[in-house]
């Protein structure tokens, strides 16, 4: 088996810049073809010329890995991670847990490979999250958070600066071909994991390996009222609000009058008015934590950094 590390150096706000060096050198010790990335998309690029079969390793964040993803999608190679980015979702989806990153490296070179679900919009792959409406207007914003904000903390900062002009679509939402919303719609999550924005619990109750897309479901909020949930929400106690639903599906289409953004792992998809997702069960090959636990080698973290 061909093993692939693709390094992002601008992820974690720089902190894999400064890490590549060593990261390179120790991916090509171990036997592994190392890259770094020269900009957006390269990562896609890198991870598509990989040959199948290949285990392909991505050092970043969520961004990264969504690239990564992009170019494996469909294919028979197994993604690993090496998290070193600002929210890291999908490494704490897999139940990844703290570790330096030489052995976080490790593990994502030579530990077992399992299968999770694999989720789909309008043709593009996700791993962990699709945010629709606000959701991907407080992504966009997070582009512009201070460099010092990481996690949920730019999440949050870029949540208040979206809220002052808030302006609710209206949508219509169907799961599995039965219409369960039409009416003002603050956010729709379609999640594959249980948290995004670098931690937030949208969806406590999703599993990546149970062939269901969780669908959080926002219907009509004034400003107010989102100021007033979003503690719940840091709590994961959200879905009791009225105003807040919960579905389980394999596909869910929304329908909007005009275009709405959207984001899959954080990343910002083009603007439409419909937004088809789905999900391919055990569609992707990963090293995720219950791999780990029943191989030889220790398990990873969503968050370290050594």
């Amino acid at each position: 088996m061909e093993r692939w590390v693709i390094v992002n150096p601008a992820a974690g706000r720089g902190k894999v810049g400064r890490l590549s060096g060593a990261i390179l050198k120790a991916a090509r010790e171990k036997g592994a073809r190392a890259f770094l990335t020269e900009g957006p998309g390269h990562a896609t690029e890198l991870s598509r010329n990989a040959p199948e079969g290949a285990r392909v390793v991505a050092v970043g964040g969520d961004g990264t890995v969504h690239e990564v993803l992009r170019g494996l999608a469909g294919t028979d190679k197994v993604l690993g991670v090496v998290p070193i980015g600002s929210g890291n979702d999908f490494a704490r989806m897999l139940g990844l847990r703290e570790l330096p990153w030489r052995e976080a490296l490790e593990l994502a070179l030579f530990a077992q490979e399992e299968a999770i679900d694999l989720c789909w919009v309008n043709g593009e792959p996700f791993g962990a999250s699709l945010g629709i409406g606000f959701d991907a207007l407080v992504a966009k914003k997070a582009l512009s958070a201070p460099p010092f904000l990481r996690g949920m903390p730019r999440y949050l900062y870029a949540l208040f600066g979206v809220l002052k002009e808030l302006r609710l679509p209206e949508g219509r939402v169907a799961v599995d071909g039965e219409e369960v919303h039409w009416g003002p719609l603050l956010l729709l999550a379609v999640m594959n994991g249980p948290a995004y924005g670098g931690g937030i619990p949208i969806a406590p109750m999703a599993d990546p390996r149970d062939g269901q897309l969780s669908v959080i479901l926002a219907r009509s909020f004034t400003r107010p009222g989102v100021v007033f949930i979003l503690p719940r929400l840091l709590l994961g106690r959200h879905l009791s609000h009225p105003q807040v639903v919960a579905f389980a599906g394999r596909e869910v289409v929304v329908e909007f009058a005009h275009p709405v953004p959207a984001h899959a792992d954080g990343e910002l998809l083009p603007e439409a008015r419909l937004y088809r997702a789905r999900v391919e069960p055990l569609g992707l090959k990963v090293v995720g934590g219950r791999a780990a636990a029943r191989g030889e080698k220790p398990i990873l973290s969503p968050v370290g950094v050594g």
